[in-house]
């Protein structure tokens, strides 16, 4: 964006001000615009943040600008900072429908919606994409090969803004690796109490 133009822009077309006008919010946020708009560059706190995700939601959309929303999920840190403006991640193999990269090849804009459900904390990104084929280079920074998938090729998400969104009402849902160590040692207890009980029966007769 242009230091004339705030970075929030990418989302805060003249339909949107006008609607914010109508509904009392316009103020507020020319306030933020005044002050250049959203962060356009990847942050050491934003870095943290993608670092600790194991899925996020891609947007896409065709020529005619019908949207479409795919799921992403990988290892944590799968997507991953390439420099201060591009993010990438390794594409693995699924349903082959590919509506995505169907997509990105007639409409390269592009956002990402990184949800961490368990601390209730959600950032929006948008930019371009582009799709990248053949590159073995980029696959292997972008591939963990810990991960059972098969890598196709790479994506590239090159950020224009991106805001921090509210947490108000995000449900708290826990990843399986954390909520497996809980219910492992819950389930010890619940042997050992047993046990006890067993016991003190048997002591009683």
């Amino acid at each position: 964006m242009s230091e004339h133009r705030p970075s929030s822009d990418i989302a805060f077309t003249p339909a949107v001000k006008a609607i914010q006008s109508a509904k009392g919010s316009r103020q507020s946020y020319a306030r933020m615009e005044s002050r250049g708009g959203w962060q356009s560059s990847v942050t050491t706190e934003l870095a943290g943040f993608i670092a600790e995700l194991d899925m996020f939601y891609l947007g896409t959309a065709n020529s005619t600008g019908q949207p479409y929303i795919q799921y992403r999920g990988g290892k944590k840190g799968f997507l991953k900072v390439v420099d201060d403006r591009t993010l990438g991640f390794a594409d693995f193999g699924g349903n082959r429908q590919y509506i995505s990269i169907g997509n990105l090849s007639e409409n390269s804009k592009a956002f990402l919606f990184l949800m961490d459900y368990a601390s209730q904390q959600r950032i929006k990104v948008w930019g371009t994409a582009e799709v990248v084929e053949g590159d073995a280079d980029l696959l292997e920074k972008l591939h963990d090969d810990t991960y059972d998938g098969n890598v196709e090729r790479a994506i590239l998400f090159r950020i224009e803004a991106w805001d921090v969104n509210c947490s108000q009402h995000i449900h708290r849902r826990f990843p399986e690796a954390l909520v497996e160590p809980v219910i492992a040692s819950l389930e010890s207890q619940i042997a050992e109490l047993q046990n006890e009980i067993a016991r003190l029966k048997q002591g009683s007769r």
